[in-house]
């Protein structure tokens, strides 16, 4: 089956991306995290990257065309042959309902991340017959990656809300309208029972009887749960717990084990709304033996990154060297798109790193759950660590005759024996030979 390639949101309020150049031509083989073409905003420029391996077939636009945003442009098929079908806007608000939907502009579901396939809304700031501004906030969206606040775009009336909070949302899917005069009729809909008009509601009504409701009963996997019960459970590969930043950041706050989660069969990744899910598990009567921590210390002969982070600077523009330490320590761990928390003269930093060139490495939220923290001590007098496992994995650097030491602390859950391997190998092997990582 072929994989859409559609135009990106690379800003909240951006309409349109300019196709600046294609990297590959139709026909050409691809792998997934292949750079297809680079597209340009107002903002930013950004290389697009392959969804998956395959072909590129069904080009839909010329280099220097402006595309709507979650417009279909390419496919990447399994032959090379072109399919004939012809690139779709999600921006189409034609959809089987009751009633017709108003008119106005189309609020789509952003892409959080080349990656994403969907978000989840966590909470509509503005609720129907609303008045807006283009800079207000419309709603929250969250993916297993981030959760970031999304604005309305375009000045005018909450016409339409087509999808409620806590479901999930096809990228480049319309969730709401906003339209230029306040609606006479205005549209609420589930994406769940599929897109069925219900009567208007103020924002207010519906959360009051969900309140209600859960007084009368706790909340059950099958009630709040983000996918039917028959989808099969989702797990990393390497053992790690897939879940968001903000659903890792408020357990920890509650003091809730996601291990009790993963324990249910309850699919991943874990959001904020499977917490409730969490909290309605029982109480446990018998206490588990925790997974073993894990404690390895490498030895590297040379320091190879501080000559590499020098020249990344004068030739590269990479001036931030604790952006690039975070870059490398990303890549090793192998995730798509990684948080990354370096901690060096009693500072800490949080990086968001996607897959792909250090450019693109951005600073996160400082209350961002990290994946990986880095502990930069070299210029200390600290020569070896031994602190126990934290929140997340901990590589600490330290001087050793000459070259570097680096242990890798964590937990059992956080990493199995042969991830936590083969993490402290392959960053160590990058701190010697920076230039590993880009070959």
């Amino acid at each position: 089956m072929p994989h859409e390639v559609i135009m990106p949101a690379l800003g909240m309020a951006q309409d349109t991306g300019k196709i600046v150049s294609w990297l590959k031509s139709t026909g050409d083989p691809v792998k997934a995290g292949d750079a297809l073409f680079e597209v340009e905003t107002d903002k930013a420029t950004m290389e697009v990257e392959s969804p998956a391996d395959g072909y590129l077939t069904d080009v839909q636009a010329d280099a220097g065309a402006d595309v709507p945003v979650g417009q279909v442009i390419a496919l990447v098929s399994e032959t090379a042959e072109s399919s004939g079908a012809v690139a779709h806007s999600p921006v189409d608000t034609d959809a089987p309902d009751d009633a017709p939907l108003p008119e106005g502009k189309a609020v789509i579901m952003p892409a959080l991340g080349m990656a994403q396939d969907t978000g989840v809304i966590v909470a509509w700031h503005k609720g129907l017959g609303d008045p807006v501004a283009a800079g207000d906030i419309l709603f929250e969206v969250e993916t297993d990656k981030a959760t970031m606040e999304v604005e309305a775009g375009a000045d005018g009336f909450v016409a339409a809300l087509l999808a409620e909070a806590t479901e999930s949302a096809p990228v480049g899917e319309t969730i709401a309208i906003i339209s230029a005069e306040k609606p006479t009729n205005p549209v609420q809909r589930s994406m769940a029972d599929g897109a069925i008009s219900k009567p208007a509601t103020t924002p207010d009504q519906t959360p009051k009887a969900e309140a209600k409701d859960e007084q009368k009963s706790a909340p059950t996997a099958k009630q709040v749960s983000k996918a039917p019960p028959t989808k099969p459970t989702v797990k990393s590969a390497d053992g790690r717990i897939l879940a968001s930043p903000k659903a890792r950041r408020l357990a920890l706050e509650q003091g809730l084990d996601l291990n009790r989660l993963v324990e249910a069969g309850h699919p991943q990744p874990f959001h904020v709304a499977d917490l409730e899910v969490l909290r309605a598990l029982p109480a446990q009567t018998v206490e588990t033996a925790a997974a073993p921590s894990h404690r390895l210390t490498a030895e590297v002969p040379t320091d190879g990154f501080s000559e590499f982070a020098l020249w990344a600077a004068e030739n590269a523009g990479l001036k931030d060297a604790n952006a690039v330490l975070a870059g490398l320590a990303a890549a090793s761990l192998g995730h798509e798109t990684a948080i990354i928390m370096v901690e060096s003269f009693g500072q800490s930093r949080a990086y968001q790193v996607p897959a792909g060139a250090f450019s693109s490495i951005v600073e996160a939220e400082d209350d961002t759950a990290p994946d990986l923290i880095l502990r930069d001590l070299r210029m200390s007098r600290v020569s070896t660590v031994n602190l126990g496992a934290e929140n997340a994995p901990v590589l600490t650097l330290t001087q050793a005759k000459g070259g570097l030491s680096i242990t890798l602390e964590c937990a059992g859950h956080h990493l199995s024996a042969s991830a936590a391997i083969s993490l402290l190998s392959e960053f160590s092997g990058r701190m010697e030979q920076p230039l590993r990582h880009l070959l």
